[in-house]
């Protein structure tokens, strides 16, 4: 693939924040994991074309193995949190808590790695939780205990389990990339992901059949076998293999934009005064950690065409 890496993460990021409303959407017609083992494994014939030498690839046990957690993961964790998510909570909710993928980095190096972090960076991390707080917990505290209040905890809740999963995914796969065929990692993880979807998927399809299928259960599955599977993934692991895994959560900062601007016509949703604040804390906590302008996406287009031509 010929593809400034930058500018891939960018297109797949801008990708995946369109998914939580076009999938909120989706969901009110098709059950999540018919349409989470749709989409993976159709996408999964989208790769068949690029395998065509893979049969040379000598796969080794701790390389599958490696592939197969990613594919835990990054997908059936992240994907199945993420779809019963959204269905509980707003969307646009998603892409803001898994802006937090950073804070929840920096929390697992303390605790498993026994880092000491700096002062600034913790300051800038403390803030940032208190911003996830808001959002996640605003349901219960400042809208009152309703059943739909509850629900919509419970759905920020599951969103902070995809997250997890989403920032494990790229830890685990960094390494493997930089041996074996993008293509080929990609669809050993969807054929993987789409096996552990098909046991619920065939639960759901005892109160749910294709005949109820309507155009907006169709949009889902077109969205998502081709654009966020089919595109997105190949375009981020691309990305992936190209620059170092502790910069790839920049990019994810795209995704509450996009998904603002569709969700307010899709699926109704606008951001409230807690969702602003919330967002607010994060990104300014991020931004004290991290001093993130340093890593703006402009910089890194204008770095990695410099040393290509070097």
């Amino acid at each position: 693939m010929i593809m400034n890496p930058v500018v891939a993460l960018i297109i797949a990021n801008i990708i995946w924040g369109a998914a939580a409303p076009i999938f909120k959407l989706a969901l009110t017609n098709i059950p999540p994991f018919t349409l989470a083992f749709l989409r993976f494994f159709l996408a999964s014939f989208l790769y068949l074309p690029f395998l065509k030498n893979s049969y040379k690839v000598k796969l080794d046990i701790k390389d599958l193995f490696g592939i197969v957690v990613a594919a835990f993961f990054g997908i059936t964790i992240n994907i199945s949190f993420f779809f019963l998510g959204i269905k509980k909570t707003a969307s646009i909710n998603a892409p803001i808590i898994a802006s937090t993928g950073p804070l929840l980095i920096f929390i697992f190096s303390i605790i498993f790695l026994k880092e000491r972090p700096r002062f600034k960076t913790f300051f800038g991390m403390v803030i940032s939780f208190l911003g996830a707080l808001v959002i996640i917990f605003s349901p219960i505290i400042f809208d009152g205990k309703t059943l739909k209040n509850i629900g919509a905890f419970e759905g920020n809740l599951f969103l902070v389990i995809a997250t997890i999963g989403a920032v494990i995914h790229p830890l685990v796969l960094k390494n493997i990339l930089k041996k074996i065929n993008m293509y080929l990692v990609t669809y050993l993880s969807f054929i993987f992901a789409s096996l552990t979807f098909l046991p619920f998927m065939i639960n759901e399809l005892n109160n749910w059949s294709f005949f109820d299928l309507r155009t907006v259960g169709v949009v889902g599955i077109i969205f998502g076998v081709i654009l966020s599977s089919g595109i997105a993934f190949i375009l981020f692991n691309y990305g992936l293999s190209k620059i170092k895994a502790q910069e790839i959560g920049i990019f994810t900062y795209i995704d509450p934009f996009v998904a603002i601007i569709l969700a307010i016509p899709l699926v109704g949703e606008y951001p409230n005064l807690y969702f602003l604040i919330g967002s607010l804390l994060i990104f300014s906590g991020i931004f004290i950690a991290e001093g993130r302008i340093h890593y703006h996406p402009i910089h890194w287009i204008k770095n990695f065409t410099v040393n290509k031509a070097v």
